[in-house]
């Protein structure tokens, strides 16, 4: 009875620390903020570039499935397989780089085209969860640079290496995705036990000298890239359940599911690839602390401005990676999360999966080209711009530049094709000599204070021949 009792009371004390570790987290958080002078100028420069492109892409295209998670076990919807045998299916999954090929590769058509569409920087995956690697790694054969891969002889082979000095060119600031979870390597899902999860399926304290291998291929991997890729502005981490854990008692490790511990050694790392890129942010996703300079909310906008800085990542279509015929968002839709977005103080991580050939989807061109449409003539009230409250009144967002300038950017719905004859907005207060423009419409336009705020008459010329689809923005500042 006395080790029932004591199992229970070291059961509920666990129950509680995990109860309470949000809270702890969140003052870990506040007690890390990032000091270094070169990264908090980098954060800067990435808090004024707003708009970005993530690509997920690897030979897990070829078949139109989710990257990496089919060959993960666990009972999600992502991880679904279009056979039943999940041994047999692994073995063919990883068998897909000896088929890769993707001969219509050409990053600069890719970044042209989200140049266009007003992105300023890009986020590749250098390798998923499953282990591919696309980039020249010397630590493993399962690459896209081995002699068994198609794709090897050709000489854009070393695919990183193509994307990012292609981006460059376009003046993009680049963003290397990189998985900390490995489930090709030995040493992370070892041969030796059943894989369950997501998790290393091994007690890491009872088998430390394999988990130091896993760590120091994870280590030289991240290396490779920060040294031989040239600049790199971003260190995105996926795959946030790779973190230390405090161990459990003995006896309650039968008791309690828990990953082991997985201590990747985040110090080390972050301290080896700033030695090499002054400056580079690190964002070790949902880990919190030092290591996750920007958050990332992924597949949603938060409803309000959030303390701290942070990025949505989301796809256009449906999937991260390539499906065919996937479903893509409207202009529309994508314009309005991207001022959406940007009003509550947040940059917009927007991802399209290439195809297997090697081409962005063509509906993806067709948005890119729209999206970019409207920002040639808005981007002002975009760009280097901060929150500012109410951040949004019923259909118009605000947001504002260091000279105190504001813009208020009505969002028009699908089937709204010209602006109103008036626009009401009730929070911002003009004095006199306040000048209001339209942006992409030549001349100041009227207004009148209308309560505490400000009733904006639309000229006829802009009813009839409106500058831009989807939103339009209002540029209020002092007048001369």
């Amino acid at each position: 009875m006395k080790t029932k009792k004591l199992v229970l009371f070291i059961l509920s004390a666990v129950v509680a620390t995990l109860f309470f570790f949000p809270l702890a987290a969140q003052k870990a958080y506040d007690e890390d903020r990032e000091t270094d002078p070169q990264v908090l100028k980098k954060l800067e420069w990435f808090q004024d570039v707003k708009f970005g492109l993530m690509m997920h892409w690897g030979p897990y295209s070829q078949w139109g499935v989710v990257e990496s998670w089919s060959i993960c076990s666990e009972d999600e919807p992502w991880c679904r397989r279009n056979i039943p045998d999940y041994v047999e299916y692994k073995r063919r999954y990883e068998q897909l780089p000896k088929t890769f090929n993707p001969i219509k590769f050409d990053p600069a058509v890719w970044a042209r085209a989200a140049r266009y569409a007003g992105m300023k920087y890009v986020v590749h995956t250098t390798k998923h969860h499953d282990g591919f690697s696309m980039f020249d790694t010397k630590q493993t054969d399962y690459r896209i640079t081995a002699p068994d891969v198609p794709f090897s002889k050709n000489p854009k082979a070393n695919i990183v290496k193509e994307i990012f000095d292609a981006f460059r060119k376009e003046g993009f600031g680049t963003g290397a995705y990189f998985s900390k979870p490995d489930w090709h390597s030995p040493d992370y899902w070892a041969p030796d036990w059943a894989t369950p999860d997501r998790n290393v399926n091994y007690d890491t304290d009872k088998y430390p000298e394999r988990w130091r291998k896993f760590k120091e291929f994870t280590y030289n991997q991240i290396e490779e890239l920060m040294t031989g890729y040239g600049p790199v502005d971003i260190l995105w981490l996926d795959g946030g359940w790779v973190r230390p854990y405090a161990p459990l008692p003995a006896e309650l490790r039968g008791l309690i599911k828990r990953p082991y511990n997985q201590d990747i050694d985040m110090p080390k790392i972050a301290a080896m690839a700033r030695g090499h890129q002054p400056g580079l942010i690190v964002v070790d996703r949902t880990v919190t602390g030092k290591y996750e300079n920007y958050r990332t909310p992924e597949q949603e906008v938060p409803e309000k401005p959030l303390p701290y800085l942070w990025e949505t990542c989301m796809t256009m279509g449906n999937s991260w990676s390539y499906v065919p015929n996937d479903n893509y968002k409207s202009a529309n839709r994508l314009i309005h999360l991207l001022v959406d977005i940007v009003s509550k103080g947040g940059n917009f991580l927007l991802n399209i999966g290439p195809s297997a050939e090697g081409e962005l989807p063509p509906e993806s061109l067709k948005r890119l080209k729209e999206i970019g449409d409207w920002m040639r003539v808005n981007g002002e009230a975009i760009y280097k711009t901060r929150p500012v409250a109410p951040y949004k009144e019923a259909k118009t967002c605000f947001t504002r530049l260091a000279d105190g300038t504001v813009y208020a950017i009505y969002l028009a719905d699908e089937d709204e094709a010209a602006p109103p004859a008036t626009i009401q907005l009730y929070a911002p207060t003009a004095a006199s000599g306040t000048k209001i423009e339209m942006l992409g419409v030549a001349g100041a336009l009227k207004w009148e204070k209308a309560g505490k705020g400000v009733l904006i008459h639309i000229p006829t010329s802009a009813l009839k021949n409106p500058p831009c689809r989807h939103a339009w923005a209002f540029k209020i500042s002092k007048g001369a």
